[in-house]
């Protein structure tokens, strides 16, 4: 195959976006009928995140609900830092998002007088998750836009490429260098003057996480390489509730149970949440998160039993986590299930403005992958697959449409490979997981994030991948941030400084530069 793709629509040059998920499909589909090449390292959908999220989407859609109370909701979940401006244009361009899924065929439940059904989740002021079958969400909106793209001409999908660096002359991206057999294969060249990078985000860096193995922070990383500046790269959102069962990824046990009434006990059969939050069940997931790993941690451990709220239609209703429980040897209807706080969800990222501009000319992002305020030190639950579909739908906007002449043969270029399986952890990989759990997880300190950081130099210096090289880079970014913010805030909880302080509250922002500024002087001083 010619990795120039020249020809096909030689007036408008491509786009390039990388990342096979919810942001990356959508902002291609915006995007038609200018031509996008999408760079996936697995089959598109099924390396994404977006396809294991169980809610659904965050809108204010239903009668007595207001963009100003999403707005609110979001501001007070974020712990101070949220930029309130890009929360209310993602609340207030939510429904104009959930229409065009509808558009793209995305069968969100509806009551029986035709109306979005909506349901309630922890730190929401009112119902407003738009969702599918309780808890198949994600999937439902994967596959539509999957079916979507595969109809749509514009859209050429090169699966099995996994991208390792970001071209640049001049301060201006020019291009990407992937390799193809997931990584294994040729070196390729693609060149286009605009990029977006749709990576997801870095749960699979941590020993536990409801994350796929996709999720390593290589977009973030490459990006961080290339030049542009990072922010907010110590928050991390812990779910509070995976299934304990020894599953890597951890499956899922949604929000929406908390929010059904299901309760946390530990092995004494004790609601340990009432004593830590009056909310209880229904606090911030950080809140939570903290709540359950103190039982976990002391040997108590962490059920949440189901079996008064949901019960005999838990197959029905939530049949997603019905599966996985049974297929664990769990009857959910009649046991509590065994739970522990995994990697979920990271509020920090490449920064971007309100329209995915990065701080270098040509780079775009949306996604995971991305910081645009929106999140603070703490994503309130469903406004995740929401900033995705905004933020991308934001880029096409500026991005445009080319000549408005709709591409005829462009996607026939296209590699579809259903036969690629995501390879084992390495050595190494497996040893920057433990690293992060145990010194960048739910509960920090500073001597564990120091010893944590020196393991990550170490790894740094005997690497000879270049793929690692982007995971090393974002692990780094983490690892540094969270030793510079010397408070507790949001996801960011710290042992040695327990408490919130005012001159901490705000945005932090770095590069990589930066970040190794700051390890050399910690050298010296070592």
């Amino acid at each position: 195959m010619n990795a120039t793709f020249s020809g096909a629509s030689a007036q408008i040059e491509p786009v390039i976006i990388i990342g096979g998920g919810l942001a990356g499909l959508f902002c291609a589909l915006k995007l038609a009928p200018r031509p996008v090449t999408v760079l996936a390292a697995a089959p598109i959908g099924r390396g994404a995140s977006s396809a294991w999220a169980q809610a659904g989407i965050a809108a204010a859609v239903s009668e007595g609900d207001t963009i100003e109370k999403h707005v609110a909701d979001t501001v007070s979940a974020g712990d101070g830092i949220v930029d309130e401006s890009i929360a209310r244009l993602m609340a207030s361009e939510a429904a104009a998002r959930v229409h065009d899924l509808l558009g793209y065929g995305v069968p969100f439940d509806r009551d029986l007088e035709g109306r979005l059904q909506v349901s309630r989740e922890a730190a929401h002021s009112e119902s407003r998750i738009v969702r599918v079958r309780g808890d198949m969400a994600g999937r439902a909106i994967m596959q539509a836009l999957v079916k979507t793209v595969e109809n749509t001409p514009s859209i050429r999908v090169l699966e099995g490429y996994v991208v390792e660096d970001i071209t640049t002359e001049n301060g201006a991206v020019t291009g990407v260098i992937a390799r193809t057999e997931a990584g294994r294969g040729e070196k390729v060249r693609l060149a286009s003057h605009a990029v977006v990078i749709a990576t997801g985000g870095i749960g699979h860096l941590y020993a536990v996480t409801t994350n796929p193995s996709e999720a390593r922070g290589e977009g973030i990383g490459m990006a961080a390489r290339a030049g542009a500046t990072m922010a907010d790269m110590e928050f991390v959102q812990f779910h509070p509730t995976a299934l304990d069962v020894h599953k890597d990824p951890a499956p899922l046990a949604t929000e929406a149970l908390r929010g059904h009434g299901a309760t946390l006990i530990n092995r004494d059969g004790e609601r340990f949440m009432l004593k830590i939050d009056p909310d209880g069940e229904l606090a911030p997931r950080d809140v939570v998160a903290r709540g359950i790993y103190a039982e976990v941690m002391a040997g108590r451990g962490a059920w949440l039993d189901c079996t008064k709220a949901v019960g005999a239609s838990f197959a029905e209703e939530f049949p997603t986590v019905y599966r996985y429980c049974r297929d664990a040897g769990i009857d959910p209807v009649t046991q509590p299930i065994p739970v522990i706080p995994a990697a979920h969800y990271f509020m920090g990222g490449i920064l971007t403005d309100a329209d995915g501009r990065t701080s270098l000319d040509g780079l775009w992002a949306c996604g995971e992958c991305t910081s645009t305020g929106a999140h603070g030190a703490n994503r309130l639950a469903s406004n995740s697959l929401l900033e995705a579909v905004v933020f991308s739908a934001r880029i096409a906007a500026k991005l445009g449409k080319g000549d408005g002449k709709p591409v005829d043969n462009w996607s026939s270029g296209s590699v579809d490979r259903d036969d690629l399986e995501a390879e084992g952890d390495t050595a190494a990989m497996t040893t920057l997981r433990k690293t992060m759990s145990a010194s960048f997880g739910v509960i920090r300190n500073r001597d564990d994030m120091v010893d944590g950081l020196k393991t990550i130099l170490t790894l740094e210096k005997d690497n000879r991948d270049p793929a690692f090289r982007n995971v090393l880079a974002t692990a780094k970014l983490v690892a540094v941030s969270a030793l510079r913010r010397e408070e507790s805030r949001g996801g960011h909880f710290r042992t040695d400084y327990p408490e919130k302080r005012p001159d901490w509250q705000h945005r932090t922002f770095l590069s990589l530069d930066d970040a190794q500024t700051y390890v050399d002087a910690m050298m010296e001083l070592a």
